[in-house]
């Protein structure tokens, strides 16, 4: 179990996704506003104001002009706030407005969209160092976040700024990002007034009852001595150590506390030492470990038959970045913030002074704002934090010594993230409050001499407090997790791992709680069975409702658009396939893709595919491929095209040179440029018995594997990432090849998988806790049933707990609520854990449902003419302004596809490989 494991967070997730490099314009520090009328498009931009409307802006700087602001009173989403606040857009051919290719207004150049056709044919996704990134700020943020939303997704509050920036971004948003400021851009020129900091909220004082929560804590032992997954035989050290901390908090030294000291104890070696007992230790388990030690007066220099201390000293990254190593004063495999600070600390109490780097890091880990962020990002790196890692980092930095600024910056942060009842929220931005995060951060605060803000945090944490003792990981959540009771535990009884100690305090010290009378609680509610999931019939429901599939027979690409979105479509085909609930309406899409049924544009199946074209895609051609095969129809006559002779004619036979981007490797599928479109292009040509055919895709497939971790990356050419869906859709490839060449890459890259669960089921994605990687762990893990099943099950209850009233799926657990169609589609087919390398389901004795007569009423997209504006300077102009405004491009909406090596926003949502791959889709969208 690694740090990772630690983490029902966040927002901020893994973005090691893509970014790409940019070359933006720098300005003055001083920057000049241009007003005048407001054109029919853009409301007047002092009508956006820090409390109603958003504003949005442009920077044209890499074509000559200036920042071009607009304002919308009334913005629906973010790809609306960019039309309506007086700029118009252009998507390529292949995908339509689904991927922004070009922008342009009439404040600048007449209205000219660009990139001009002269630079980019927008025929298909742009290349990867040329694009418009999307960017974020919200009220009081002083600086930009790469969006975790598509522009049609996001959806702007009070306040919010966008930017959209031509160039790219690098993997960790430290370049490329806008070089004019979110206050440069605000209504008004200034920033938005934010909360001053206050002691605390006003709240009634509040005491968690600790006896019931120990209690709780000893029921989820095995034997009294060490926690065991649900469905699994092995114990689970991390929340192991977890109770340990709970148990100590709670009745200080005793027999039952000794009981699980001695499992962990005799269990070090297999926790903390994975790769062997004279390898690197993980450090986190290490740190926690000797933590333990530290707590209940033993001995960390001799835990386990280890010098853990020692061994954490000797595995300091001396520099980065390098394998296991950001950056230099890592500890080496540490990955998260909370992993560093646990390593930092446990040397603290074991009474070695830190190396200085270490402590360092920690500074490095410090946001703008305060806030620190989860992962070790590099110095320079894009930094979006939360509460929960911010008020452990805080405790640690206080306790290092040294560290005053860093510590104050902290505090202030801590203090003006705390809601109004009390809570924290699991990242910046959400409105409820998370358990975990609450705890962490009262710890810090009273340790910190916050005393009003941590009582204001303990007494929303004693509502929370469920009638079994537990506490569950979120607001209002009803089944407790022992990595949110244990932290609550702590601030409880008003200690930290920084002071924990079963030592007995001298007899003149007074309590650090009044002593409490248990109450009578009720007994323990019986958890649900192991492999509790989602509703399926239910979620299929939503899938097929007339709102979503458009006449029963394709998703659209987003908006009142009539196009289709074929990548969706036939994720949707996948995910009645896999239930098969609804074998009917499966026939009704298969039908439509099959016998070229075309959408509102007149477009068919293959139009996405590009089949027999200059551009035939690689990846595309092997899911429509792959969907044929899994509903028993042919592969080579599926639309009227030969699919499978179309993937062996796209097996590139060498890299081609820039700046064609056709071939990323020989043995590369061309235009497949992610990991899930060469992945389904092997699976293609194996169903169909093209085994030979294919050894040189697979044999690219294979060598994109980190021989270190066994991980994939997201794209291709690999850019270093590694990536739980895109690690589990190889390895269902490669289970389909025969013999037994790639086993052991399938083995680990499952464990690799396993090694990322969350304590809360879920997995890491760019969006956070993410629905999609969820489930695509699902179907990996289920390539192994027998060993995973634990993880398996844990991660179905994670899935059907984002499970809306209406049956559809949020896109992760932080973020915007809501059911997503893509998020839904990966998590019904996920959670049954077929491969889509087996899935079948025949349509013999199905009947396709009717078609639907088009709707009279349906919305007409009308383009007015653009109004002719002058050249823009150099300052900010705004759209309202002289020249400014103007007709708005007709738009369809959305393709999201997987258009990964380009990195282009889907306005629908991030283009599922792409740069920050925010909402990564499984196997979706443009591959």
């Amino acid at each position: 179990m690694g740090t990772a494991q630690q983490h029902d967070r966040r927002a901020a997730g893994r973005r090691l996704l893509s970014l790409f490099s940019a070359a933006a314009v720098t300005f003055a520090a001083g920057l000049t506003f241009v007003t005048g009328a407001a054109p029919a498009a853009a409301d007047p931009i002092e009508q956006c104001t820090p409390t109603h409307g958003a504003v949005v802006a442009v920077d044209f700087g890499p074509f000559g002009g200036g920042v071009v602001r607009g304002c919308d009173t009334t913005p629906t989403t973010g790809y609306e706030l960019l039309r309506d606040g007086g700029f118009t857009t252009e998507g390529t051919q292949h995908d339509g407005e689904g991927f922004l290719c070009r922008i342009g207004t009439a404040s600048f150049n007449s209205g000219t969209r660009y990139p001009t056709p002269a630079t980019e044919d927008c025929v298909l996704t742009p290349q990867a160092t040329a694009y418009w990134s999307y960017w974020i700020a919200s009220p009081g943020q002083s600086s930009w976040s790469y969006s975790p939303l598509g522009a049609m997704d996001r959806k702007p509050e009070a306040g919010d700024v966008d930017a959209w920036v031509f160039g790219g971004t690098d993997v960790g948003g430290s370049t490329g990002r806008p070089t004019f400021t979110p206050d440069d851009v605000r209504a008004g020129g200034g920033a938005t007034p934010s909360p001053t900091p206050t002691d605390g909220p006003s709240v009634p004082v509040g005491k968690i009852d600790v006896p019931a929560a120990a209690r709780w804590v000893s029921e989820q032992l095995h034997d009294g001595s060490h926690v065991v997954d649900e469905g699994s035989e092995t114990p689970n050290y991390f929340l192991t150590t977890e109770a340990a901390y709970a148990l100590a908090a709670a009745g200080g030294k005793s027999p039952a506390l000794d009981k699980v000291v001695a499992a962990l104890d005799s269990g070090a070696t297999e926790y903390a030492y994975p790769a062997g007992p004279e390898e690197a230790p993980d450090a986190p388990a290490a740190a926690r470990l000797a933590l333990v030690a530290a707590v209940t007066e033993g001995d960390p220099r001799a835990f386990g038959g280890h010098d853990l201390l020692g061994d954490l000293e000797k595995n300091v990254c001396a520099s980065g970045p390098a394998p296991g190593c950001t950056a230099k004063g890592d500890f080496r495999g540490a990955a998260y913030g909370d992993g560093q600070a646990l390593a930092v600390l446990a040397l603290l109490r074991g009474g070695v002074v830190p190396p200085a780097d270490a402590v360092t890091r920690l500074t490095q880990l410090v946001c703008e704002d305060g806030s620190v962020t989860s992962i070790l990002i590099g110095p320079g790196e894009h930094c979006d934090g939360d509460p929960m890692t911010t008020g452990l980092v805080a405790q640690v930095l206080d306790e290092a010594g040294g560290q005053d600024a860093a510590v104050a910056k902290t505090v202030a942060y801590l203090k003006k993230a705390q809601l109004r009842s009390g809570a924290f929220p699991p990242y910046n931005g959400a409105t409820t409050g998370s358990v975990a995060a609450t705890a962490y951060a009262a710890q810090a605060l009273r340790a910190l001499g916050e005393a009003r803000a941590a009582d204001a945090a303990v007494w929303w944490l004693s509502r929370e407090q469920l009638a079994d003792g537990g506490f569950a990981f979120d607001e209002g959540a009803e089944s407790g997790a022992l990595y949110a009771t244990a932290p609550a535990v702590l601030a409880g009884t008003g200690t930290s791992l920084v002071t924990l100690t079963t030592k007995a305090p001298e007899p003149t010290d007074p309590p650090t709680t009044p002593p409490t009378t248990p109450p009578i609680t009720a007994p323990p509610t019986t958890p649900p069975p192991a492999g509790d999931g989602p509703d399926l019939k239910k979620a299929v429901a939503y899938l097929t409702s007339p709102a979503n599939l458009r006449q029963g027979r394709y998703y659209a690409a987003g908006g009142s658009t009539t196009r289709a979105d074929f990548g969706l479509t036939i994720d949707g085909a996948f995910a009645l396939a896999a239930t098969g609930h609804d074998n009917d309406a499966l026939r009704t899409v298969v039908d439509f893709l099959d016998k070229g049924g075309k959408d509102g544009e007149a477009r068919t199946v293959h139009d996405w595919t590009n089949v027999g074209s200059a551009h035939a895609m690689g990846g595309s051609m092997g899911k429509a491929a792959v969907l044929a095969q899994v509903v028993e129809r042919d592969p080579r006559d599926f639309g009227g095209k030969d699919l499978i002779a179309g993937l062996a004619d796209a097996v590139c036979t060498a890299k081609s040179p820039q700046p064609d981007r056709s071939c990323a490797g020989k043995g590369a599928y061309a235009y497949a440029m992610s990991v899930f479109g060469q992945s389904l292009g092997v699976i293609a040509q194996i169903r169909a018995g093209e085994t030979k055919a294919a050894e040189a895709p697979i044999g690219y497939l294979a060598g994109l594997q980190h021989t270190a971790t066994g991980a994939w990356p997201s794209l291709v050419p690999p850019t270093g990432d590694a990536d739980v869906d895109s690690t589990a859709m190889a390895a269902m490839a490669l289970d389909l090849v025969p013999g037994d060449t790639h086993a052991g890459a399938v083995d680990r890259a499952l464990a690799w998988v396993a090694a990322q669960q969350l304590p809360d089921g879920g997995f890491p994605g760019a969006a956070g806790n993410s629905v999609n990687s969820a489930a695509l762990a699902v179907q990996g893990l289920s390539l192994d049933a027998g060993k995973y099943g634990a993880q398996i099950a844990k991660a179905r209850k994670f899935l059907a707990s984002q499970q809306n009233a209406d049956g559809g799926f949020n896109v992760a657990k932080e973020g915007q609520r809501g059911s997503d169609l893509r998020a839904s589609t990966q998590a019904v087919g996920g959670s049954t854990g077929i491969s889509f390398g087996v899935l079948t389901r025949s349509l013999e004795g199905t009947t396709p449902n009717p078609v639907p007569s088009p709707s009279a009423s349906a919305p007409v997209i009308v383009t007015p003419g653009d109004n002719a504006g002058s050249a823009g300077g150099p300052g900010i102009v705004d759209t309202d302004g002289p020249g400014g405004g103007g007709g708005l491009a007709a738009t369809g909406g959305q393709a999201l596809g997987l258009a990964a090596a380009a990195a282009v926003l889907v306005l629908a949502g991030w283009g599922a490989v792409v740069a920050a791959r925010n909402r990564r889709s499984a196997v979706g969208g443009g591959l």
